[in-house]
Order: C-alpha cells, then structure tokens, then sequence
C-alpha cells in the first residue's frame, strides 16, 4: 500500500507534468521554436531530394522524366511547401477565408499521397514483370486513383468554402483518414510481395542483400506511418484535443510531424 507520502510526491509530479504541457502549448515563443525546427528538419529534406533530381538528371538526361525523378521532384515540392507552411504557421493560422487555410493545410498532404502511390506503383511494376505478367493496366489504375482521390478532395472544400459546417470538416478528416489506410494497404500488399518474391532468390551478394533489406525497411516504415496518419486522422475527426492544424499544440504537432519524417 502506498504512503501519503508517495501519493503526495506522485500528485505533485503530475501536476507539475500538466502545468508544464499547457505552459508549452500556450507560449507563442514554444510554439515558434517548435514550429521553426519543424521547417528547418523538412526544409534539409526537401533540399536533400532537391539534390538527388539534380544528381540523376546529370547521370541520365536521356531518359527523360522517369519515375524515380517524378518522385525525388514531388518530395522536394511536398517538403518543401510543409517547410514554408511551418514558417508562417502563425500567418497562415489566421488567413480568411476559412477554405485558404484548409487548402494549404491538406494540399501537402494529397501530393505526399501521390509521392509514395508513386513508389507504391513502382514495386507493382517490378513484381509483375518479375511474373511475366503484364503491367498495361497499372499506371492507367495510378492516375485514375490519384484523379479520384483530387476530385473528392476538391469537392469537399468547395463544400467547406460554401457551407463550412462542422459535419463536412468532419466528412474531409475522415476522408483523409481513408487515403492514408489506402496507401498503407498498398505497401503493404505490393511491398511485401515484392520481399516475399526477392526472398526466394538465393542471396549472392552484398548489393542484393542490401536491395532485399531497403524494400523490407521501407516497407515497413511506410505501412506504420500511413497506418499513424490514419488513426490520427480518425481520432482529429472527433476529437477536437486531437486537432494537429491549430497553433496550441506545438508538442503533438513536432512528434506527429517528426514520425512523419521517417516515412521520407
């Protein structure tokens, strides 16, 4: 049985534990330190694919748009447009109307989700061509998803911008939500397949074992985080504590951010 003494102690720690959350989360200096080193970590990565575009255009500029350069080039804009966002948080926090806001929150968002459907499609690719079998029909299903995906995403803010009601801003979270389940669904059915398959060939050198590892790691970071976004994206839908997009938690928003980061 505890003493007094240690209920007291324990009291007084949990205590001091939520004082010290609310003081982070109501302190415009906090919240600015948070909010800046947030744009600076997706500010290097966004230079870092930035550099790798350029790197491969050198090597092979005669392949033209490949989609290993249309996925470096759209982590450079993703990052690089979430960097900028993190700057002026506190502007963009108070810009009106409401729907400029919710488009420069979630338009990120809905290119981070074309970026990894890229690599998604990508590992498709490779597993069928592996099998012989054939891969005409993939690239046409990747724009139509993408175009469907915009298309509802489009109509929802212009719902929002003509009647901005709670249930729609509801109806939009948990669309999001959606995508997120859908892109982790799709690394982990091809991403997984496409170990499975690289498994059974006998490993004979380090770059092979190396290749089998990356699609493993990959995979299964991808899976997580899009699994993450999706239930906290659920969770925002309904609970307004757990709404990432205000400037009052600063501390949610650079764990979120951060586990995010894994993903890139």
């Amino acid at each position: 049985m505890d003493s007094p003494s240690s209920s007291s102690v324990m009291a007084y720690g949990l205590t001091n534990a939520s004082d010290w959350w609310n003081e982070v989360n109501n302190s415009p200096i906090w919240q600015n330190h948070i909010f800046h080193s947030l744009a600076a970590l997706y500010g290097f990565v966004a230079l870092v694919a930035l550099i790798q575009l350029v790197r491969i255009e050198i090597r092979v500029p005669e392949y033209g748009w490949t989609t290993q350069k249309v996925f470096h080039f759209l982590n450079f804009v993703v990052n690089a447009v979430r960097s900028l966002v993190f700057v002026f948080r506190r502007n963009v926090q108070g810009l009106e109307p409401e729907i400029v806001r919710h488009i420069l929150l979630d338009m990120p968002s809905l290119v981070f989700f074309t970026t990894y459907a890229l690599l998604v499609l990508f590992w498709a690719e490779i597993y069928y061509q592996a099998r012989a079998v054939s891969t005409d029909g993939l690239r046409p299903g990747f724009f139509t998803i993408n175009a469907v995906v915009y298309a509802i995403q489009i109509a929802l803010w212009l719902f929002l911008w003509w009647k901005p009601t709670p249930a729609v801003l509801t109806l939009s979270k948990i669309f999001f939500a959606a995508v997120s389940l859908f892109a982790a669904l799709g690394f982990l059915l091809y991403g997984g397949r496409l170990f499975l398959m690289l498994q059974r060939f006998p490993v004979e050198s380090k770059g092979r074992r190396k290749k089998l590892q990356e699609v493993g790691y990959v995979t299964t970071i991808c899976f997580t985080c899009f699994l993450l976004r999706c239930v906290m994206m659920f969770f925002n839908a309904f609970d307004k504590a757990a709404d990432l997009d205000v400037l009052n938690h600063p501390v949610l928003n650079f764990l979120y951010y951060l586990v995010r980061l894994l993903c890139l």
